[in-house]
C-alpha cells in the first residue's frame, strides 16, 4: 500500500507502466469495484499547489492529475492497453513537461461513485490485466504533523488540540421562578 505522507511520483507511477505495455489497463476504486473497462482517459493535468497551513507555513508541491471517464454505454469487451495509456502520456508530455517529482492522483466518478481524486496505491497483475488499486486521498493538519500548534504559541490552545471544557449551564427551575413577568430576567 501506499505511505499516504509519501505519495507515488509521477515518474514511479510512470515507470511502472512502461514495464507493463502489453497488459490491459484496469482501475480499481473500491473493493471490488473497477471503472469499466470501456474507460477514457479525458486528461491529464499538472498542477502546482501553494498553501498556508494553519500554524502559518507556507508550502508547495505538484500534483499530475489523470482524469478517468467512463462512457454512458460500455464500448468494448476489453480495457485498453497500458501501451496505449503511455501513447496519451506521450501526446500530454509533448505539450505539457510533467514534473517527474509531482503527486500522482487518480481522477474518477461515476453515476454510484462521487468524483474524487485518489491515490495509486498498489498493482497487481492478474492474467492479461494490470490493476491499479485506489486509495482515497485524505486531510490532515501539516501542523500537528510538524508537532506544532495551529499558529498559536500553545500546542494546548492549538485548533487541532483537544476542546476545551464547557461551563455547565443553569438549569432554571420547574416553576418558573428565575423569570417572571416584571421580575427584569427578560
Amino acid at each position: 500500500m501506499i505511505n499516504q505522507l509519501n505519495p507515488m511520483p509521477w515518474q514511479a507511477f510512470k515507470s511502472t507502466l512502461e514495464l507493463n505495455p502489453d497488459l490491459h489497463l484496469q482501475f480499481q476504486y473500491e473493493a471490488g469495484k473497477f471503472v469499466d473497462r470501456s474507460f477514457h482517459i479525458t486528461e491529464i493535468k499538472q498542477s502546482p499547489i501553494v498553501s498556508v497551513d494553519c500554524g502559518g507555513v507556507m508550502n508547495s508541491w505538484t500534483e499530475v492529475i489523470v482524469q478517468l471517464w467512463e462512457p454512458p454505454v460500455s464500448e468494448t469487451e476489453r480495457s485498453m492497453l497500458v501501451s496505449k495509456a503511455l501513447k496519451i502520456v506521450s501526446l500530454v508530455e509533448k505539450s505539457l513537461p510533467l514534473n517527474p517529482n509531482a503527486v500522482v492522483k487518480i481522477e474518477f466518478g461515476n453515476s454510484k461513485f462521487d468524483t474524487r481524486q485518489m491515490y495509486p496505491a498498489e498493482f497487481l497483475t492478474e492474467d492479461d490485466t494490470f490493476i491499479v488499486i485506489l486509495a482515497p486521498d485524505f486531510t490532515q493538519c501539516k501542523a500537528i504533523s510538524r508537532d506544532q500548534s495551529c499558529g498559536t504559541d500553545s500546542a494546548a490552545a492549538s485548533c487541532c488540540g483537544p476542546a476545551p471544557e464547557k461551563e455547565a449551564l443553569e438549569v432554571a427551575g420547574a416553576d418558573g421562578a428565575a423569570c417572571k413577568p416584571g421580575s427584569g430576567c427578560c
